[in-house]
């Protein structure tokens, strides 16, 4: 698929079963130290079974890195923007995305992006070693965010996964692979994997 539609510099993939698509987060290259600015920076999606192309939706201008995505149960899909603490959603036929949360020094490293049984949308940032939740109002907005303590440190959080209604399995660059189970605003945290190299993503 990636050389005949032109997707360069992936970052996050997900597999939507339900409304067959498979979303893809491509990022541009380049542009440090007058560098030219190679592709573009944006939220792709291709249709599952043949892998046709089927929308592009960009990122803002200057944007950071289009990390992780995320798919609610009504569809919508919520995607996370690193170095510039951002999550952007694209709602059902939408052409483009919305800005749905900001806060560039609060989340900088915000990472990898999943939703729970509870509606809510859980975020980690790699820098602070944290895991965030942020509610979704009945408008679909951003609601109160919610920092969730954790019974043993994180380390460089990346990829995030849901796995059942209170469970999340998780991706750290430490080199290992962790299963939380959130209950309230702690997450009970069990090691499933040590010693992988460079683990980014489940």
């Amino acid at each position: 698929v990636a050389s005949t539609v032109g997707l360069s510099n992936v970052y996050g993939v997900l597999a939507d079963d339900l409304r067959n698509t498979l979303w893809v987060c491509q990022t541009a290259s380049g542009g440090r130290g007058g560098a030219p600015v190679v592709g573009q920076t944006a939220l792709r999606s291709f249709d599952l079974t043949t892998g046709a192309a089927k929308g592009t939706y960009a990122f803002p201008a200057n944007s950071g890195v289009c990390n992780d995505v995320a798919v609610a149960a009504n569809g919508v899909v919520y995607v996370t923007e690193s170095f510039r603490g951002r999550i952007h959603r694209l709602t059902p036929g939408a052409g483009a995305l919305e800005e749905w949360y900001s806060a560039p020094q609060e989340l900088n490293g915000i990472d990898g992006v999943a939703l729970l049984a509870d509606g809510a949308l859980y975020v980690n940032d790699f820098f602070s070693g944290t895991l965030h939740r942020f509610a979704v109002n009945a408008d679909g907005s951003a609601g109160p965010k919610t920092i969730i303590e954790t019974s043993i440190p994180l380390s460089r959080p990346d990829g995030l996964r849901a796995t059942g209604p209170q469970t999340l399995v998780q991706a750290e660059g430490q080199g290992r692979v962790t299963e939380l189970t959130v209950t309230g605003t702690r997450a009970e945290v069990r090691v499933l994997q040590e010693g992988l190299t460079g683990a980014t993503g489940v």
